[in-house]
């Protein structure tokens, strides 16, 4: 469901719909929810064959006064092309050079090491089954199948655990308006709260469509989405847009996506 950053191309117009996070999950006899402590490098070094044991100098240090065992790391990734591994790549090249000279980002990676499961639910069902893995997910994914959640150290060096309010905290400041539709990329921002693999969703439509009348209802599903829609967004664990953006999103509609006569499809409120 995540996309890194849009392309938008002039035919296209594309607006952000709800953020979200990607979290690392994990399956470690002994360390409970949200005990172990990772940083994205280390995140990195263990996906790219760098860190193979979870009794590794590195994580031992960064995990004082929890016991991890002396055992092989599998690393558990997403086997088909998607959103989520673009960003959870992003974020990996961002905070590791090795990861941004090897593997690199993208929906598709070749990766060193690991098991692969399709979507979300594969990885999860496989961390779940593999003991000593460790594979990301989207939030929600995590939150459904109760999957311990590591913390994550964001890039203002505190380490964090995913929710709401973190991902809510990567967006705070954030400078919507000169990205051209909207296509901006939310990993590793800086804030004491924010957690740094958090990305937004994307709505992209035709600026001229060829069948404007379909074009216009969803334009005005969105809309109704943004009035309505924030506690079904809640409910499954993403954070709906401040009211601000929602309006700028609205304003740049009305500007952007037109009829073949060059008239605004969404009309402004009278």
């Amino acid at each position: 469901m995540f996309k890194r950053f849009i392309i938008n191309p002039p035919v296209f117009y594309g607006a952000i719909a709800v953020i979200g996070g990607i979290v690392p999950v994990y399956n470690i006899e002994g360390v409970p929810e949200r005990q172990l402590k990772l940083t994205g490098e280390i995140l990195a070094d263990i996906f790219n064959a760098r860190i193979t044991r979870w009794n590794d100098a590195a994580l031992v240090q960064v995990n004082q006064g929890t016991t991890l065992p002396d055992a092989a790391i599998t690393p558990v990734y997403r086997a088909d092309g998607s959103g989520t591994t673009d960003v959870f790549t992003t974020y990996l090249s961002q905070v590791s050079e090795a990861w941004k000279g090897g593997p690199g980002a993208g929906a598709s990676v070749r990766w060193p090491i690991g098991q692969g499961g399709k979507g979300n639910e594969g990885v999860a069902a496989l961390v779940k089954q593999v003991p000593n893995s460790i594979g990301y997910v989207e939030y929600a994914y995590a939150k459904q199948t109760r999957i311990p959640v590591a913390q994550l150290q964001n890039r203002n060096g505190k380490f964090i655990v995913p929710s709401a309010q973190t991902f809510q905290a990567a967006a705070a400041g954030a400078d919507w308006k000169p990205a051209s539709g909207f296509g901006i990329s939310l990993t590793n921002q800086p804030g004491d709260e924010a957690w740094p693999i958090t990305s937004p969703t994307f709505i992209r439509v035709h600026r001229t469509p060829e069948k404007p009348e379909q074009v216009l209802e969803v334009l005005r599903f969105f809309d109704w989405a943004f009035s309505k829609g924030d506690p079904m967004a809640v409910e499954l664990d993403y954070v709906p847009l401040p009211d601000q953006v929602k309006d700028l999103v609205r304003a740049t509609w009305q500007s952007e996506v037109k009829d073949k006569s060059g008239q605004p499809l969404l009309k402004k409120p009278s």
